[in-house]
């Protein structure tokens, strides 16, 4: 269970990453859609875990590239949120894959064959 203080931080970073991966990280993500899903800090707020979500991109080759480019990503957080923190959090990234897991689900359900009720069995309802 994370901290009041944990999760304050991690809203500030999630706000912050997404504006920067929006605004400042077009060379490095070109027209992916870069999301941050979620942040987690660890309890002594050194390190966030951040998760992200990629639409129009192949995943894996953005992924790379945000992950060799970490530290003038963090260099930008630490520009846009120094005044304000102590300590500028390592950054570790992860791929969410959720969004790829739901629109998977979407398409085995859209695919299941279900027989229509017959009237008999709407009736004993």
């Amino acid at each position: 269970m994370e901290s009041k203080r944990q999760q304050k931080y991690a809203k500030l970073i999630q706000k912050e990453l997404g504006q920067i991966f929006q605004r400042e990280s077009r060379a490095l993500v070109g027209n992916a859609m870069v999301t941050v899903t979620r942040v987690h800090m660890s309890p002594d707020l050194g390190v966030a875990k951040v998760y992200l979500s990629f639409l129009l991109a192949n995943n894996q080759e953005i992924f790379e590239k945000i992950n060799e480019n970490k530290k003038s990503i963090r260099k930008n957080l630490g520009v846009r949120i120094g005044k304000t923190v102590r300590l500028i959090p390592e950054l570790v990234f992860y791929l969410d894959e959720s969004a790829a897991y739901a629109q998977h689900m979407d398409d085995v359900i859209s695919k299941l064959d279900i027989p229509e009720a017959s009237d008999e069995e709407e009736e004993e309802d």
